[in-house]
């Protein structure tokens, strides 16, 4: 008489749990004879941590892994030939081979995905919680980690935003007690719960060999989010039964120790308890037998696929090759400035968007430092205006999270100085969404932040970053230099599907422009003409165009006619309106921006001048940056360093005199 009090579903989850330990065992087979490429990190010994969880879940519970995640991915009912061919790189995986083992997901699926950098997912779970909680879904997020990401500061500042909004979302912590190949307990001397618990949140610590157990735990959790309670923490123990990875000979770990991992074995508890619990051996057998069947039926599926390829030529230029023709900015109507046009392109897709949702240090009582966000509380609401802890990482993952959630969140960075304490959810994350997803999934969110020097900024508020960014694949990067873009360009960005980030210069807040709010939406990309010229050109962006009109009009009192181009995006970039500009402009060229000159995006702009226009050229492209120094705090030593309208009269009467 099978005994089912406290072993319901205990079967089928000693089936799934063996489904995921004969899917390791098979990955580690097929990596030893090289069919599959690099490391390989191997749940065994931590499987009834998923599987448990996911028996407590809702169906529609988004669910992040670390890259030891494969037991999440099974668990959340992503095939096994699909997971195969992922990470064997064949055509038909799961992310047709651009994530591999470590960096798998199910594009439009529950499971998000795992994340090979340590603790990187828990800030996105947050804003996955975030969506839901605006939305008003019935849903928690689940992201679970190993007992190392305890010591990333992207682990506290998720715990700390989730805690300040009260968002429902679980961390999950499977402490194997090995950080890699270094012993926790030789960096954190208590309970990883307990200190997690000195956040204010709810914390459990209990055995994870045990399925039924921890699906009661994520129960009690997700009925706590549900009603309001907010996050928690569950610490789960399970044993390491394998090395860090499929290479590691674990030198560094004394027999006992593998001994003791060995012995809680949750398959073997499990199977030992079914045997009490009244279940045959024929039924366990008979299980066991159908499960391997399974496994080797998925693999030589996966074995028979396609090696993964290009869809389209990575080579080939993506995108559009041209955008449309900007006409001349407003000179005439009400006057806004520019802080204030931002303002109200914000204000405008918040009327238009409900889940647009504006998110920040001091941007909603206060309404930014800078003012730019000022009464968006008010007219919206604590749900869609939400001041955060000051903790970037936290603002930018959870942005991400946010935005595959289903929202638009508009993220501020105070200082894109700031952005370099959080570069990974952009650059790591944000960025990889699209192609990770196989544009199935799409990350539209929008990062705002100011940049550039003004009287008193020191060296670590005062950066200007643009040519970093718009380096990275997979971001798009503008800088409005008019009221009227500031407006137009806050909305393209909004309207956008994908990761954008607005760079503003705080230098030009105050600055009064007319501003047409009739104009037809724009999409990103494309510059303007600012000035007509057929003397030669000079090719800008943000504040420094400003720097280049008042030069270009100085001159042409003297006779002397330079066209001046506002590349406004940076990536993706109007290449063709270059080329056209510098061949109507006689080939004299130059590139003028605010960061300095060594690696600047001035160097990527003569260098495609060079390549598309040779034979247009009048001579070498120049360049006008700051010189290679960081920038001080005095006023008048940064005005030694920074171009203004007079150097660059200067740079373009060298230019003529020596043609």
């Amino acid at each position: 008489m099978v005994n089912t009090h406290d072993n319901t579903d205990l079967l089928a989850m000693y089936e799934e749990m063996l489904r995921i330990r004969t899917f390791e065992l098979t990955c580690l087979s097929l990596r030893k004879v090289d069919k599959i490429a690099g490391s390989i990190h191997l749940c065994v010994g931590q499987e009834s941590v998923p599987v448990g969880a996911l028996r407590a879940l809702g169906s529609a519970d988004p669910v992040i892994a670390t890259y030891r995640g494969h037991g999440w991915a099974i668990a959340c009912g992503v095939p096994m030939e699909t997971l195969f061919a992922e990470i064997m790189g064949r055509q038909t995986g799961s992310n047709a081979g651009r994530g591999g083992s470590a960096y798998l997901s199910d594009p439009g699926g529950r499971f998000i995905g795992e994340n090979s950098i340590v603790a990187a997912g828990t800030p996105i779970a947050a804003g996955l919680a975030l969506a839901a909680k605006v939305r008003h879904q019935e849903h928690v997020s689940v992201v679970s980690f190993g007992d190392g990401a305890t010591n990333q500061g992207s682990l506290h500042e998720a715990l700390v935003l989730a805690i300040a909004e009260d968002l429902p979302v679980i961390f999950i912590c499977e402490n194997n007690y090995w950080s890699e190949m270094t012993p926790i307990t030789h960096m954190v001397p208590v309970k990883l719960s307990d200190r997690a618990g000195g956040y204010g949140l709810m914390t459990r610590q209990l055995s994870g060999t045990d399925p039924t157990a921890v699906r009661q735990a994520v129960e009690e959790a997700r009925a706590h989010a549900l009603a309001g309670g907010g996050p928690s923490f569950l610490e789960f123990d399970v044993p390491r039964m394998m090395g860090h990875y499929n290479a590691d000979i674990e030198h560094y770990r004394s027999d006992s120790d593998k001994a003791t991992a060995q012995d809680r074995d949750p398959l073997a508890l499990c199977r030992v308890r079914l045997a009490t619990a009244g279940y045959s051996e024929d039924k366990i057998t008979g299980c066991e037998t159908r499960v391997v069947a399974e496994v080797e039926e998925a693999k030589l599926r996966a074995l028979a696929a396609p090696i993964a390829k290009w869809g389209v030529d990575p080579w080939a230029q993506t995108g559009p090759t041209s955008y449309p023709k900007l006409g001349p900015l407003p000179t005439e109507g009400k006057t806004v400035a520019f802080g204030l046009a931002i303002n109200e392109a914000l204000r405008d897709a918040m009327t238009r968007d409900p889940n647009v949702v504006v998110l920040g240090e001091d941007v909603a009582i206060p309404g930014g430092v800078f003012g730019v966000t000022r009464n968006l509380l008010k007219e919206f609401g604590s749900d869609r205006v939400l001041d955060t802890p000051i903790s970037e990482s936290a603002i930018l993952g959870a942005a991400l999270g946010a935005s595959i959630g289903g929202l638009r969140p508009v993220a501020e960075i105070m200082w894109a100085d700031f952005l370099l304490v959080a570069l990974d959810q952009l650059v790591n994350q944000a960025a990889n969404v699209r192609f990770l997803g196989l544009d199935k999934v799409s990350a539209p969110m929008v990062v705002r932040t100011q940049q550039g020097a003004t009287p008193g900024s020191c060296a670590q508020h005062s950066q200007s970053l643009e040519a970093l960014l718009a380096h990275i694949p997979g971001l798009k990067v503008g800088l409005p230099s008019s009221v009227q873009d500031a407006y137009d360009m806050t909305l393209a960005a909004l309207n956008d599907p994908d990761p954008v980030v607005l760079i503003e210069s705080r230098a030009m807040y105050l600055m009064k422009e007319p501003l047409d709010t009739s104009s037809s939406p724009q999409s990103v990309g494309g510059g303007r003409l600012r000035r007509q010229g057929s003397g030669g050109v000079l090719i800008s962006w943000g504040r420094m165009v400003h720097e280049c009109v008042t030069a270009a009009e100085a001159l042409s009192k003297d006779g002397y006619d330079f066209a001046v181009l506002d590349l406004r995006w940076l990536s993706p970039l109007d290449r063709n309106l270059i080329n056209d500009t510098v061949q109507l402009a006689n080939g004299n060229v130059i590139v003028v921006h605010e960061a300095n000159r060594t690696g600047g995006f001035g160097a990527e702009i003569a260098a495609h001048v060079s390549e598309a226009c040779w034979g247009t050229l009048a001579g070498p492209v120049r360049r006008i940056a700051t010189p290679d120094s960081r920038i001080p705090a005095a006023p008048s030593l940064q005005n030694s360093l920074i171009p203004n309208a007079q150097r660059i009269q200067q740079e373009i009467l060298k230019v003529i005199r020596s043609r």
